[in-house]
């Protein structure tokens, strides 16, 4: 279902500014992007040389907000293409007072045109849109063409952390991480029944535990 246009909104993310990051992404094609380089300085943005992990697809950023919250000596950026959620998610962490979380309105085939190189301690992937149909496929963001643009993006050994309740998704994500050189671990077919400590529950993840769903997690590093 689509979101319902935001009343006021310009003058809402005026009003949160300080946790938006702009880009220069209108001039971007999805299939050159790789060849624009407008690499932020994540030292400037978030004035410090803190570590930082990164969410892709962070909605209304209860997940971002959450990990920020949790752990105030690391800095998290969000990344969002809808302004109208994305907004949401900057109101959020205006109203919990952070400053170590910065969100991004950009799409996940920009990130290698912005993103420096060997600068994450871990990618989010929760509960990414599915894509059912085959043939949006290689819109989901675990498939191999965002798989390869993540991998320069983190550091040795850091991993993506994938959580999701649909099951062929899942089955998919493992299929291509296998097939782009990344080796899996720590995966949990009912996380919320398993030992697993520290999970961080999403708007999206509340919803689907209450309707008795289980969730899908685990964790791809690259080789």
């Amino acid at each position: 279902m689509r979101m319902r246009h935001k009343k006021n909104l310009d003058s809402r993310l005026a009003e949160v500014s300080e946790y938006l990051i702009t880009l220069r992404s209108e001039s971007l094609n999805f299939n050159d992007a790789k060849n624009e380089r407008h690499i932020i300085d994540l030292e400037k943005i978030f004035g410090n040389s803190n570590p930082v992990y990164l969410e892709i697809g962070g909605g209304k950023g209860q997940f971002a907000c959450t990990f920020a919250q949790q752990n105030p000596d690391v800095n998290m950026l969000c990344v969002e293409k809808i302004s109208d959620v994305i907004v949401l998610a900057c109101e959020k962490a205006k109203e919990m007072g952070l400053k170590n979380v910065k969100f991004v309105s950009c799409s996940a085939e920009y990130l290698e045109s912005f993103m420096p190189e060997h600068s994450f301690e871990a990618i989010f992937l929760n509960f990414s849109c599915p894509f059912p149909k085959k043939s949006y496929a290689s819109h989901r963001l675990t498939h191999e063409r965002f798989l390869n643009i993540y991998k320069p993006l983190l550091k040795e050994n850091a991993p993506i952390c994938q959580k999701t309740d649909n099951m062929h998704f899942f089955e998919f994500s493992i299929e291509q991480f296998s097939k782009c050189g990344y080796e899996i671990s720590n995966v949990s077919l009912d996380l919320h029944n398993s030992d697993f400590e520290g999970n961080i529950v999403t708007e999206y993840e509340s919803r689907f535990v209450s309707q008795g769903m289980p969730i899908y997690r685990l964790e791809a590093r690259a080789k």
